[in-house]
């Protein structure tokens, strides 16, 4: 079963910017309810979309470097990335649906 790959400050290049896939990152915190609520479908879209599209989560009270980089400011943020670079930002917790239709879209692109 695929599960969302951890990201953090240390492996954010290798894992995320390098990656052959394109990633959508999840900027979240523990505490924080929208990105609990989130948290469920990322997993299930992780699954759908393996060796498609990846899917990664970056807690942000423990990885502010990276979170710095990105200028998140609101929590969940999600950052979807192609060949390194981010080329769509979403701010706050999306239905199901929507995540879907923008994997598809990335996976179409790559």
């Amino acid at each position: 079963m695929a599960k969302p790959i951890e990201v953090n400050d240390s492996n954010f290049d290798q894992t995320v910017l390098k990656a052959d896939l394109p990633i959508l990152v999840d900027f979240w915190a523990p505490w924080c309810g929208p990105c609990r609520m989130v948290a469920p479908i990322l997993e299930e879209l992780s699954e759908e979309f393996n060796g498609k599209v990846a899917i990664g989560k970056l807690n942000v009270d423990e990885n502010t470097t990276s979170a710095k980089k990105f200028s998140i400011s609101s929590i969940p943020t999600m950052i979807l990335f192609s060949k390194g670079k981010p080329v769509q930002q979403l701010v706050g917790a999306r239905p199901k649906k929507e995540l879907r239709e923008i994997l598809s879209g990335a996976m179409a692109k790559s």
